[in-house]
Protein backbone atom coordinates (compact mmCIF):
# COMPACT_ATOMS: atom_id res chain seq x y z
CA UNK A 1 0.00 0.00 0.00
CA UNK A 2 2.51 2.53 1.01
CA UNK A 3 4.89 1.83 -2.13
CA UNK A 4 2.47 2.45 -4.49
CA UNK A 5 -0.13 5.55 -2.97
CA UNK A 6 2.99 7.27 -1.72
CA UNK A 7 4.80 6.99 -5.16
CA UNK A 8 1.37 7.96 -7.07
CA UNK A 9 1.48 11.30 -4.37
CA UNK A 10 5.27 12.20 -5.22
CA UNK A 11 4.29 11.66 -9.06
CA UNK A 12 1.38 14.05 -9.12
CA UNK A 13 2.96 16.70 -7.13
CA UNK A 14 6.04 15.97 -9.49
CA UNK A 15 3.56 17.01 -11.99
CA UNK A 16 2.48 20.04 -10.23
CA UNK A 17 5.94 21.34 -9.60
CA UNK A 18 6.70 21.00 -13.39
CA UNK A 19 3.13 22.90 -14.32
CA UNK A 20 4.91 25.89 -11.77
CA UNK A 21 8.24 25.59 -13.63
CA UNK A 22 6.81 25.48 -17.14
CA UNK A 23 5.51 29.29 -16.27
CA UNK A 24 8.96 30.42 -15.47
CA UNK A 25 11.26 32.22 -18.41
CA UNK A 26 13.12 29.03 -19.21
CA UNK A 27 10.37 26.78 -18.86
CA UNK A 28 10.49 24.61 -22.07
CA UNK A 29 11.97 21.52 -21.14
CA UNK A 30 9.45 21.46 -17.90
CA UNK A 31 6.89 21.79 -20.11
CA UNK A 32 8.09 18.85 -22.34
CA UNK A 33 8.25 16.92 -19.06
CA UNK A 34 4.64 17.35 -18.43
CA UNK A 35 3.64 16.96 -21.82
CA UNK A 36 4.81 12.89 -21.56
CA UNK A 37 4.09 12.76 -17.80
CA UNK A 38 0.13 13.83 -18.22
CA UNK A 39 -1.33 10.54 -19.13
CA UNK A 40 0.76 8.68 -16.63
CA UNK A 41 -0.31 11.16 -14.09
CA UNK A 42 -3.67 10.74 -14.78
CA UNK A 43 -3.79 6.77 -14.87
CA UNK A 44 -0.99 5.82 -12.99
CA UNK A 45 -2.46 6.80 -9.64
CA UNK A 46 -5.93 5.75 -10.45
CA UNK A 47 -4.86 2.13 -11.85
CA UNK A 48 -2.19 1.65 -9.29
CA UNK A 49 -3.05 2.97 -6.08
CA UNK A 50 -6.41 1.78 -6.08
CA UNK A 51 -4.68 -1.95 -4.65
CA UNK A 52 -4.52 -0.53 -1.43
CA UNK A 53 -8.45 0.43 -1.18
CA UNK A 54 -8.40 -3.79 -2.19
CA UNK A 55 -6.01 -4.68 0.31
CA UNK A 56 -7.35 -2.71 2.99
CA UNK A 57 -11.17 -4.40 2.17
CA UNK A 58 -9.03 -7.47 2.62
CA UNK A 59 -7.14 -6.97 5.30
CA UNK A 60 -11.04 -6.61 7.18
CA UNK A 61 -12.13 -9.95 5.75
CA UNK A 62 -15.96 -9.88 5.30
CA UNK A 63 -16.62 -6.85 7.51
CA UNK A 64 -14.54 -4.67 4.56
CA UNK A 65 -17.18 -5.70 2.11
CA UNK A 66 -19.98 -3.87 4.67
CA UNK A 67 -20.73 -0.62 5.28
CA UNK A 68 -19.54 -1.35 9.02
CA UNK A 69 -16.47 0.46 7.61
CA UNK A 70 -15.66 3.24 5.06
CA UNK A 71 -13.11 1.22 3.11
CA UNK A 72 -15.76 -0.34 0.78
CA UNK A 73 -17.15 3.05 -0.05
CA UNK A 74 -13.02 4.87 -0.51
CA UNK A 75 -12.69 1.75 -2.93
CA UNK A 76 -16.10 2.69 -5.12
CA UNK A 77 -14.95 6.27 -4.88
CA UNK A 78 -11.71 5.47 -6.08
CA UNK A 79 -12.88 3.31 -8.67
CA UNK A 80 -14.13 6.62 -10.37
CA UNK A 81 -10.82 8.18 -11.25
CA UNK A 82 -10.17 5.31 -13.57
CA UNK A 83 -13.06 6.89 -15.18
CA UNK A 84 -13.43 10.52 -15.24
CA UNK A 85 -10.15 11.70 -16.26
CA UNK A 86 -10.16 9.33 -19.45
CA UNK A 87 -9.99 5.76 -19.03
CA UNK A 88 -6.69 3.93 -19.01
CA UNK A 89 -6.60 2.55 -22.32
CA UNK A 90 -6.99 6.53 -23.70
CA UNK A 91 -4.31 8.15 -21.63
CA UNK A 92 -2.28 4.48 -22.94
CA UNK A 93 -3.12 5.86 -26.89
CA UNK A 94 -2.29 9.13 -25.98
CA UNK A 95 1.09 8.37 -24.76
CA UNK A 96 2.04 6.11 -27.21
CA UNK A 97 0.34 7.75 -30.16
CA UNK A 98 1.12 11.56 -29.71
CA UNK A 99 3.32 11.59 -26.88
CA UNK A 100 6.00 9.36 -26.74
CA UNK A 101 6.90 10.24 -30.72
CA UNK A 102 6.17 13.55 -30.77
CA UNK A 103 8.71 15.81 -32.34
CA UNK A 104 10.84 13.02 -33.40
CA UNK A 105 10.89 11.88 -29.82
CA UNK A 106 11.77 14.68 -28.00
CA UNK A 107 9.53 14.21 -24.67
CA UNK A 108 10.76 10.67 -24.80
CA UNK A 109 14.65 11.81 -24.29
CA UNK A 110 13.56 14.60 -22.19
CA UNK A 111 11.99 12.29 -19.98
CA UNK A 112 14.87 9.40 -20.41
CA UNK A 113 17.66 12.27 -19.79
CA UNK A 114 16.07 13.07 -16.68
CA UNK A 115 15.44 10.21 -15.12
CA UNK A 116 19.59 9.01 -16.39
CA UNK A 117 20.45 11.90 -14.85
CA UNK A 118 18.89 11.44 -11.27
CA UNK A 119 20.40 8.33 -11.65
CA UNK A 120 23.79 9.33 -12.09
CA UNK A 121 23.77 11.89 -9.26
CA UNK A 122 22.95 9.14 -6.82
CA UNK A 123 25.67 6.80 -8.10
CA UNK A 124 28.13 9.92 -7.94
CA UNK A 125 27.73 10.34 -4.48
CA UNK A 126 29.76 8.03 -2.01
CA UNK A 127 27.30 9.08 0.94
CA UNK A 128 23.89 7.64 -1.19
CA UNK A 129 26.26 4.31 -1.50
CA UNK A 130 23.72 2.28 0.54
CA UNK A 131 20.81 3.28 -2.39
CA UNK A 132 23.46 3.22 -5.67
CA UNK A 133 22.35 -0.45 -6.38
CA UNK A 134 18.65 1.08 -6.92
CA UNK A 135 20.09 3.63 -9.46
CA UNK A 136 21.65 1.26 -11.46
CA UNK A 137 18.31 -0.83 -12.06
CA UNK A 138 16.97 2.69 -12.54
CA UNK A 139 19.00 2.82 -15.36
CA UNK A 140 18.98 -0.51 -16.73
CA UNK A 141 14.83 0.30 -16.88
CA UNK A 142 15.36 3.68 -18.53
CA UNK A 143 17.49 1.73 -21.35
CA UNK A 144 14.57 -0.71 -21.52
CA UNK A 145 12.22 2.11 -21.84
CA UNK A 146 13.85 3.92 -24.56
CA UNK A 147 14.62 0.73 -26.81
CA UNK A 148 10.80 -0.03 -26.55
CA UNK A 149 9.82 3.29 -27.63
CA UNK A 150 12.47 2.95 -30.55
CA UNK A 151 10.85 -0.17 -31.33
CA UNK A 152 7.63 -0.08 -31.30
CA UNK A 153 7.84 3.84 -32.54
CA UNK A 154 9.17 2.53 -35.68
CA UNK A 155 6.07 -0.14 -35.85
CA UNK A 156 4.05 2.40 -35.66
CA UNK A 157 4.96 4.64 -38.48
CA UNK A 158 3.61 1.22 -40.90
CA UNK A 159 1.05 -0.47 -38.76
CA UNK A 160 -0.28 2.08 -35.93
CA UNK A 161 -3.02 -0.93 -35.51
CA UNK A 162 -0.74 -3.46 -33.55
CA UNK A 163 1.93 -0.47 -32.11
CA UNK A 164 -1.61 0.92 -30.59
CA UNK A 165 -2.47 -2.65 -29.50
CA UNK A 166 0.70 -2.67 -27.24
CA UNK A 167 -0.41 0.98 -25.82
CA UNK A 168 -1.70 -0.26 -22.66
CA UNK A 169 0.98 -2.47 -21.76
CA UNK A 170 3.41 0.24 -22.67
CA UNK A 171 1.30 2.78 -20.68
CA UNK A 172 1.91 0.34 -17.49
CA UNK A 173 5.95 0.07 -18.25
CA UNK A 174 6.82 3.78 -18.49
CA UNK A 175 4.27 4.31 -15.07
CA UNK A 176 6.44 1.85 -13.41
CA UNK A 177 9.86 3.29 -14.54
CA UNK A 178 9.42 6.58 -13.19
CA UNK A 179 7.49 5.90 -10.08
CA UNK A 180 10.53 4.03 -10.03
CA UNK A 181 12.20 6.84 -10.56
CA UNK A 182 10.22 9.20 -7.67
CA UNK A 183 11.23 6.59 -5.22
CA UNK A 184 14.56 7.05 -5.91
CA UNK A 185 14.58 10.29 -5.44
CA UNK A 186 12.76 9.60 -1.93
CA UNK A 187 15.50 7.05 -1.30
CA UNK A 188 18.41 9.45 -2.22
CA UNK A 189 16.67 12.35 0.31
CA UNK A 190 15.88 9.68 2.99
CA UNK A 191 19.52 7.95 3.25
CA UNK A 192 20.92 11.62 3.26
CA UNK A 193 18.81 12.77 6.47
CA UNK A 194 18.89 8.99 8.27
CA UNK A 195 22.46 9.73 9.74
CA UNK A 196 20.96 12.77 12.17
CA UNK A 197 17.71 11.56 12.42
CA UNK A 198 16.41 10.00 15.42
CA UNK A 199 12.93 8.92 16.93
CA UNK A 200 9.85 9.33 14.60
CA UNK A 201 11.81 10.95 11.84
CA UNK A 202 14.35 7.78 12.08
CA UNK A 203 11.55 5.38 11.90
CA UNK A 204 10.25 8.03 8.73
CA UNK A 205 13.35 7.83 6.82
CA UNK A 206 14.24 4.13 7.62
CA UNK A 207 10.01 3.57 6.00
CA UNK A 208 10.97 5.26 3.16
CA UNK A 209 13.75 3.06 2.61
CA UNK A 210 11.98 0.32 2.67
CA UNK A 211 9.02 0.98 0.89
CA UNK A 212 11.64 2.52 -1.83
CA UNK A 213 13.34 -1.38 -1.98
CA UNK A 214 9.89 -2.95 -1.98
CA UNK A 215 9.05 -0.97 -5.14
CA UNK A 216 12.56 -1.84 -6.99
CA UNK A 217 11.79 -5.51 -5.70
CA UNK A 218 8.27 -6.32 -6.41
CA UNK A 219 7.16 -3.29 -8.80
CA UNK A 220 9.91 -2.44 -11.10
CA UNK A 221 10.65 -6.04 -12.30
CA UNK A 222 7.23 -6.38 -14.10
CA UNK A 223 8.86 -3.86 -16.64
CA UNK A 224 10.98 -6.64 -18.32
CA UNK A 225 7.80 -8.47 -19.29
CA UNK A 226 6.07 -5.18 -20.12
CA UNK A 227 8.76 -4.35 -22.52
CA UNK A 228 8.38 -7.62 -24.33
Amino acid sequence: QKALSEGALHLCMMGASLVDEAKGQDGGDALMLLEVLTPIIKSWPSEFALEANKWAIQVLGGYGYTRDYPVERLYRDNRLNMIHEGTHGIQALDLLGRKAVMRDGAATRALATAMGRCAADVIGDESLADVHDLAYELLAAVERYTTTTMMVGEVLKVDPAKALANAHEYLNMVGHTVVAWCWLREAAAARAALDGASGDDDAFYRGKLSAARFFYKHELPKTETQAK
